[in-house]
């Protein structure tokens, strides 16, 4: 419901609901009178929305020309709830003239719930959103009732319209597509990382800055619901740091990263699975040249948990940050989904067949530690393109930190060879030598996985964290084989917490 309120507009009592794709709410609009240069106009309106409002509540604004910048603060009630009942949360972004249409021709920043006031305009904008004119037209305030109190979510909005001479808006500047790299090499990133262009609190300088000191090659920006942060990336990349550009899609039914996208490219997130749209934004990601990602799919926080299915995706966030039970559900999903394949005979890449995994940071502010986790990839050289298909063909491992590096391979006994992410080409019944060298591990146990399960486990390497494992099988007894490095644990036969992972080596003729 909407209410009236003495000393404002009101949003009055109209209302219209819009079913399907972003199904949403749209209210009585804020009208505003012209006014001079120099001068400006507020007006504060007022609303309650009831427990299961729909995802997304529009306010339009009457924006009159002359405006030269448009500036809106809110604020919200959260009333005492039951212990394990959600209470309220309020999101907010903006849409111009442009309308909100699915596919957000329109949108002019996101900020979630990480600030109670922004403001637009051509030279400049708060971080989250789009510096650009303020045209004439209907302009809408998006609120995102993330989760309402069972006595409803009362809210407070305040417009002010600013009026003068529009401004330039500067030209954006995007990082460069190619750093200096060491040709076909190991590369180290993470491609999930928040700065204060979402909910994160350090600027994309100060991430840079710690991904140097942790000994990353690249990394991808990924702000919630925004590419605002595209443009202010470009000081901070350099010769040795790769800056890929992408964002967090977040949805109420998962998150996704859009890695490695081209630059100014936004992936609209107003859906659910129910909608049966997610496939029209996976391919607006490859279209834009980069990898659709679900991100930690088995997290417990509100809307986190995916729900979109695996068809889609590129490759998928097995760890996300510090090791925790969800990472060891997401890691034990994603071994079924490599059995899956094997069973199915689709472990070949050309059909989209098997999924590899990933893990990435997922910092946001201090203490979040920039690169824990890290993927390790191999790529023909330090380019955007380059390091895309290394993690799309599965040519990679993840670990905690630049201390820990594997190197994982299969031989038969005619030479033949294969790394992480490849085939050993042999017969079904031939010798195979599985063998991994691991660096800076200490005292942790390596376990070879296959998709009969776990075949072998290791006693701890030790206190240098430096020793070669191997291993002996046969394609006919594992269709596949990838190692984990865990540290140790009091806990008996529960496997440790995480130091290394890799993607699986399959093994035997197509």
């Amino acid at each position: 419901m909407c209410e009236d309120r003495p000393g404002g507009t009101g949003l009055g009592r109209r209302a219209l609901f819009v079913t399907g794709a972003a199904a949403a709410l749209t209210l009585g609009g804020v009208s505003f009178a012209s006014a001079s240069a120099g001068e400006q106009e507020t007006r504060t309106v007022r609303g309650t929305l009831p427990a299961g409002s729909p995802d997304f509540v529009y306010v339009p604004v009457e924006v009159p020309a002359g405006v030269r910048e448009i500036k809106v603060a809110y604020t919200y009630d959260r009333p005492s709830v039951p212990a394990g009942t959600p209470g309220n949360a309020l999101d907010i972004g903006l849409f111009d003239q442009r309308g909100t249409g699915l596919g957000g021709h329109g949108f002019r920043g996101w900020s979630g719930g990480a600030r109670t006031e922004f403001f637009v305009r051509a030279d400049d904008a708060t971080p989250g959103y789009l510096p650009g004119p303020v045209q004439e037209g209907t302009w809408y305030i998006a609120l995102g009732p993330y989760t309402v109190a069972p006595q409803g979510l009362s809210y407070e909005l305040t417009v002010t319209l600013a009026y003068g001479p529009p401004g330039e808006t500067p030209a954006p500047s995007y990082p460069p597509e190619r750093a200096g790299g060491r040709g076909r090499a190991w590369y180290r990133g993470d491609c999930h990382l928040h700065s204060w262009h979402s909910d994160g609190r350090r600027t994309p300088a100060g991430i840079a800055h710690l991904a140097r000191a942790a000994g990353l090659d690249f990394v991808n920006s990924s702000e919630h619901n925004t590419h605002a942060a595209h443009a202010h990336w470009a000081d901070a990349a350099g010769d040795d740091l790769l800056v890929m550009l992408g964002e967090e899609v977040t949805t109420r039914n998962g998150h996704m990263v859009a890695v490695g996208t081209d630059p100014g490219t936004f992936v609209d997130w107003r859906y659910r699975a129910r909608d049966g749209v997610f496939g029209r934004f996976a391919r607006r990601v490859r279209q834009a040249g980069g990898l659709v990602v679900p991100a930690h799919p088995h997290a417990p926080c509100v809307g986190c948990a995916w729900k979109f299915g695996f068809a889609e995706a590129d490759a998928v966030e097995v760890w996300n940050g510090p090791y925790t039970p969800d990472d060891e559900m997401a890691l034990a999903h994603w071994d079924t989904l490599l059995v899956a394949s094997v069973r199915a005979g689709r472990e070949g890449r050309e059909g989209r067949g098997w999924l590899p995994a990933m893990g990435s940071s997922d910092a946001h502010r201090d203490p979040d530690t920039v690169g824990l986790p890290q993927t390790v990839v191999l790529a023909d050289d330090l380019t955007r393109r380059a390091v895309l298909e290394g993690i799309r063909a599965g040519r990679s491992y993840v670990a905690e930190s630049g201390r820990v590096a594997l190197s994982f391979s299969a031989s038969g006994g005619r030479g033949e060879h294969a790394g992480i992410g490849e085939r050993l080409e042999v017969a079904r019944d031939s010798p195979v030598t599985v063998r991994l060298e691991v660096a800076g591990a200490p005292r942790c146990t390596v376990r070879l996985v296959t998709d009969q399960g776990v075949l072998f486990t290791g006693g701890p390497l030790p206190v240098s964290g430096s020793g070669t494992v191997e291993w002996r099988t046969t394609p006919s007894y594992a269709a596949y084989v990838r190692a984990e490095v865990r540290h140790e644990t009091a806990l008996g036969p529960l496997p440790g917490a995480m130091a290394a992972f890799t993607n699986p080596i399959f093994l035997g003729r197509r």
